[in-house]
């Protein structure tokens, strides 16, 4: 495990910290009887940057994108999958015309 799996775990945990000490704010707004207008602006901060670590630790941490060769033979299907249980060519749609003459009005 990389660095980048490390820097995801740190984010979710500065995520839960985040919503640890709104939920905790709350409760002290309710125990002093003040609305509620917003989060302070540390836990907006707080979310902003374990966002900014889950991001990165999501788009880096499955590795490498691969490009896709359209022409290449590994990309052909040769044979047809082993269970045909699941591979249907009768149903409802043959019941319908093949030519359909639908007009808008």
């Amino acid at each position: 495990m990389g660095g980048e799996f490390f820097v995801g775990v740190l984010g979710v945990l500065i995520l839960s910290h985040a919503a640890y000490s709104t939920i905790r704010y709350r409760s002290v707004l309710k125990i002093t009887e003040e609305q509620f207008s917003g989060p302070p602006i540390d836990v907006v901060i707080e979310l902003i940057a374990g966002m900014v670590l889950c991001l990165w630790a999501a788009l880096s941490v499955p590795g490498k994108f691969l490009s896709i060769h359209p022409h290449s033979d590994e990309n052909r299907m040769v044979a047809l999958p082993a269970n045909l249980d699941f591979i249907v060519f009768n149903h409802r749609g043959k019941a319908y015309p093949l030519d359909m003459d639908l007009k808008l009005n």
